[in-house]
């Protein structure tokens, strides 16, 4: 009889199910482990540092060894590494397996000093895997563009928009242990990982260093909500600055408001004000309706359809030239100019500068602008958009625009990544990718630089303070009414900004800088234009711009 039993079990195990029972048979002592791809770097133009992967280990335990103390070493873990208790405590304990994840992307230092002292409090069972750990070397230097990583997924900026660039593949091994240890002899099956794709940017980042300081001091000194800057080189489009103020540290992003952890530059949307004005007079200009000469009355107030417009100062009637409305920032002088357009024209020359159209540079979050519809585009409408409110733009949108007065009329893309990347959409961005389009005429465009030279004139302008020592800088400045998020009016508050490019007769350089809310009462001029000054002298010093040589424009502003 128990022959026959032994002879039925044999029959059942080598007959019947062979398969299972060698597979179940082998699972027991069987480890599968993930190896870790170890992700690409972020840099900046130069190489620099602005995300890397460090050496880590993942903590793992064997629960044939753990399941006995394994209170003790989840209370243990729990105060060593910040793990929580109750979701480590069942995996020790976790039944047929020899292999469980207790805490990813540790500290090799710090691993390794916790694995010492749970020997020598007799802790068996535990061991680590390399496993990569993300650092932001650079800290809060570009995190509102670079964002961050969470335990096993990115979560914001470059990070999350090119994770299939940079994530690599992991790989993984599978393998047979007995009493813990790796069976010499036994299945031994190794798929290496494919660490990730470096990813270049155009940031300079001591540029993007200097000009995050600058614009926090203007926040800071003028009392406002928040601001943006942005650095672009004049004739590739390439962005070497891009600055929001409030940011956050990447390496501890979890401290910070929610709405800092993005990049404002791209994602706030805001009416530009008088910075718009020197695209209309490129667009006047470039149609043969005017030039800088060209003569204005400009009175007091200006009644159109019902409504009053007025300028920022007040004044009795006024003989401008062309460039006497731009350097004294009139209302009233530009929509009297614009009245030379002809039906749909504004919006034509505004369309080409690229308002109304998203960047699409790769940075998340993009708010296009508005741009009025031609349905809706009626004589108030243009009124009102000829000085830069009833349209709304991004920061590094209204920087292009400006850009393209500063390159001779030619619009060139803006761009943030050096070379080619693909988005989490599947868009092709980066400088391998940048188009340029004439948008108005090289005379036009040297014309309107000549009146923005005029705004920084120290007697006459509206910012003096935005003029570089040795240089000449053609600029503009913009106050604008904000519509408030709950009311959908004007709250009472306002966008303040300065646009301008460096040397103004050979641009190397075009810098925005845009400040939300000031509390001090100062406009574009004051607040924006000091630190526009600061960032252009500190770019120009940086990149070895040497003056031109050249003497400023002269234009006359009245008649």
């Amino acid at each position: 009889m128990v022959l026959s039993v032994f002879g039925a079990r044999l029959v059942q195990l080598q007959g019947l199910d062979p398969k299972a029972y060698a597979e179940m048979a082998a699972a027991e002592g069987t480890v599968e482990a993930v190896l870790p791809a170890a992700r690409g770097d972020i840099l900046d133009r130069n190489g620099e540092l602005l995300a890397r992967s460090i050496e880590g280990v993942t903590v793992v335990a064997d629960p044939l060894l753990t399941e006995g103390q394994a209170p003790e070493i989840a209370k243990f873990l729990a105060n060593r590494l910040e793990v929580d208790y109750f979701d480590v405590l069942p995996r020790l304990r976790e039944e047929g397996s020899r292999f469980e994840y207790l805490a990813r992307r540790v500290p090799s230092t710090q691993a390794a000093k916790v694995l010492e002292e749970a020997a020598e409090l007799g802790y068996q069972g535990l061991s680590t895997r390399r496993d990569p750990v993300r650092d932001y070397p650079a800290d809060d230097i570009a995190a509102n563009l670079v964002g961050f990583m969470g335990t096993d997924e990115p979560l914001a900026g470059f990070e999350r928009t090119f994770d299939d660039m940079l994530a690599g593949t992991d790989g993984s091994a599978r393998y047979q242990v007995g009493d813990g240890n790796r069976i010499p002899l036994g299945e031994n099956t190794l798929v290496r990982p494919v660490d990730g794709q470096d990813l270049r940017t155009t940031i300079d980042m001591d540029l993007q260093f200097y000009t995050q300081r600058v614009l926090r001091q203007a926040v800071e000194d003028s009392g406002g909500e928040s601001g943006m800057a942005v650095v672009m080189d004049t004739r590739t489009g390439e962005l070497l600055a891009l600055a929001d103020h409030p940011t956050y540290d990447a390496s501890n992003p979890l401290v910070a408001p929610k709405e800092d952890l993005g990049s404002r530059a791209i994602s706030t949307i805001y009416e530009p004000g008088s910075v718009e004005k020197v695209l209309t007079v490129a667009g006047l200009i470039d149609a043969g309706k005017v030039t800088p000469r060209t003569r204005l009355k400009v009175p007091s107030e200006l009644a159109r359809d019902g409504r009053v417009i007025n300028d920022w100062f007040p004044h009795e009637e006024l003989r401008l030239t062309l460039a006497g409305v731009i350097a004294k920032s009139s209302n009233i002088g530009t929509v009297r100019a614009a009245d030379e357009f002809g039906k749909g024209e504004l919006r034509r020359y505004l369309t080409r500068f690229g308002l109304g159209t998203p960047t699409a540079i790769g940075i998340r979050g993009e708010e296009p602008g508005i741009l009025p519809a031609p349905s809706v585009w009626d004589r108030l409408t243009q009124d009102r958009v000829a000085f830069g409110q009833s349209l709304s733009v991004n920061a590094v949108q209204m920087t292009a625009a400006v850009n393209t007065i500063a390159n001779d009329g030619v619009r060139v893309d803006p761009s943030v990544v050096a070379g080619s990347a693909t988005t989490e959409d599947g868009v092709r961005v980066g400088t391998d990718h940048t188009t340029t389009r004439r948008v108005v005429s090289e005379k036009a465009a040297r014309q309107t630089a000549m009146m923005m030279e005029r705004v920084v004139d120290p007697e006459e302008g509206t910012a003096p303070g935005a003029a570089v020592p040795g240089y000449r800088v053609a600029g503009k400045t913009g106050t604008a009414q904000r519509v408030g998020a709950e009311c959908g009016c004007y709250d009472g508050t306002f966008t303040v900004s300065f646009a301008g490019f460096a040397p103004a007769d050979d641009p190397r350089f075009t810098i925005y800088v845009v400040v939300q809310d000031p509390t001090n009462g100062g406009g574009g001029g004051s607040v924006g234009g000091p630190a526009f000054s600061k960032i252009m002298s500190y770019a120009l010093r940086r990149y070895a711009v040497p003056p031109t040589g050249t003497e400023p424009s002269r234009l006359p502003l009245e008649w």
